[in-house]
């Protein structure tokens, strides 16, 4: 890993065939990276193959992600504090153990209402009841 880089490059962070991850010691580095975080949030991709994303985000109070849609099944899985998701013209608040599904295409915004923590799963190329 090069001495500028903050984080490993994504090639060297998907090579392997088994990943852990100490979600707890994730967040904590993405907290303490230098800088500002960008629009009140950081993420970082943990895995990226095959269509399938899994990300972590680490959200600000107050911060938001503007709507928006992918085009596979996603999944939004609190892991700390408490985020509010709109989609499909409701309001779902997910606190830390709760999962959401959107089916693909569904439009979709986050807003955290306390320092928060989320897993974001995508999964394109399979629709509903795919393996």
């Amino acid at each position: 890993m090069s001495d500028e880089r903050e984080r490993q490059a994504p090639a060297e962070r998907f090579a392997a065939d088994t990943l852990v991850f100490d979600l707890r010691a994730e967040i904590a580095a993405l907290r303490a990276e230098q800088g500002p975080a960008r629009h009140g949030h950081r993420q970082k991709t943990l895995y990226k193959h095959a269509g399938r994303t899994v990300a972590l985000f680490v959200m600000e109070a107050g911060a938001h992600l503007p709507e928006h849609a992918a085009d596979g099944l996603v999944t939004v899985q609190a892991v700390e504090g408490q985020i509010d998701v709109g989609a499909a013209g409701d309001t779902r608040a997910l606190r830390a153990g709760m999962m959401l599904v959107l089916a693909p295409g569904v439009r979709h915004d986050v807003r955290a209402t306390a320092g928060a923590a989320f897993l974001l799963h995508v999964a394109l190329g399979g629709g509903a009841g795919s393996a």
